[in-house]
């Protein structure tokens, strides 16, 4: 059986359901039922947190956004985009037992090689990472807060 992990994000009115031996969420941005994990729990926590908490628009969300780094089909965990079309955010959700180490970072500096969105979130639901880049600079700061979506919208547009 799946266990539900407290997560340190505000708690949601998750519709959950089970199959056979397997339980399913519904995820609002794909508009279907998808298999529970404990990845896909942070991710659903997380898409709710930005929507209601954080005001970021479902529609400019976008899961698992399909790209090509060294020959190899990579799929992002979570994209949103401003209102021209520009990321502004990349995210790369892991389960709660896995730990957010420099190679967790890594990856989602090697997606973001790719995607070039000016803010980073890494989290397992526990533990939070926020980082925005200079990609002029090719350096980064790590933020104590993820921005609402009005300042991330300014973010993207200066980048």
């Amino acid at each position: 059986m799946f266990e539900f992990a407290a997560l340190d994000l505000p708690p949601i009115q998750a519709k959950i359901s089970k199959k056979g031996n397997k339980y399913f969420i519904f995820d609002v941005l794909r508009r279907k039922n998808v298999v529970l994990t404990p990845e896909e729990w942070v991710r659903q926590h997380w898409i709710h947190y930005l929507a209601d908490i954080k005001r970021y628009p479902k529609s400019l969300m976008q899961i698992e956004g399909g790209m090509q780094l060294n020959k190899l089909l990579k799929r992002s965990d979570l994209v949103v985009y401003n209102n021209h079309g520009n990321k502004i955010l990349l995210a790369e959700f892991k389960a709660p037992h896995v730990k957010i180490t420099q190679k967790v970072f890594e990856q989602i500096s090697n997606y973001n090689s790719i995607q070039k969105a000016p803010v980073l979130l890494v989290s397992n639901g526990l533990k939070h990472i926020y980082s925005k880049i200079d990609f002029e600079k090719k350096s980064y700061n790590f933020l104590s807060e993820l921005p609402n979506y009005e300042l991330m919208t300014e973010i993207g547009n200066n980048s």
